[in-house]
């Protein structure tokens, strides 16, 4: 299942005033996706298909303050404990003194970047025996995407995200 959910950011100019009701309505619907996307999850699994789950999920365990509002993050329902992704349960642990990271944006405020884990591969119990290798190909943070001079201006020039793939083998 291909899965973008809504961003929680307030879309277009607002004033100051308005942008935290504005972000708690976002991160309303957000969240209703998320369940949404999780009773989908359910049905298939409880039918004994295979899931996998990716995409740009816009949220991430511990990632802002809406969080606390709402109790978990949109990726935590998604996931729920029927889906595994190494890199957002990372997150749901200590928090790894350099967390995972599949995005970068520009604070123009601040002139300098900030990393956010977004974009998943979330799968099924059900094909965890088929040995799956996740890997985001960020090009600070992966070796071999790094010294790849061609590969890690690509990846810088494509988008503000980087990509995450999962190989598994043949089953």
């Amino acid at each position: 299942m291909g899965a973008p959910l809504k961003p929680k950011a307030p879309q277009g100019p607002k004033p100051p005033e308005a942008i935290p009701a504005a972000a708690t309505a976002n991160r309303r619907k957000q969240l209703a996706q998320a369940i949404w996307l999780h009773r989908r999850v359910e049905e298939h699994v409880a039918a004994g298909e295979h899931v996998m789950v990716l995409g740009d999920l816009n949220d991430g365990p511990g990632l802002d303050q809406y969080e606390q509002l709402f109790g978990q993050s949109s990726v935590e329902i998604v996931m729920g404990d029927l889906l595994h992704d190494p890199h957002a349960q990372s997150l749901l642990q200590p928090r790894p003194a350099i967390p995972p990271s599949t995005s970068r944006f520009y604070n123009a405020e601040t002139k300098r970047f900030t990393r956010a884990l977004l974009d998943y591969v979330m799968i099924s119990q059900s094909l965890m025996g088929l040995r799956p290798q996740w890997r985001i190909w960020h090009p600070f943070e992966d070796g071999e995407c790094y010294a790849d001079a061609d590969m890690r201006q690509a990846l810088l020039d494509a988008s503000d995200h980087f990509p995450v793939t999962l190989d598994i083998e043949a089953g």
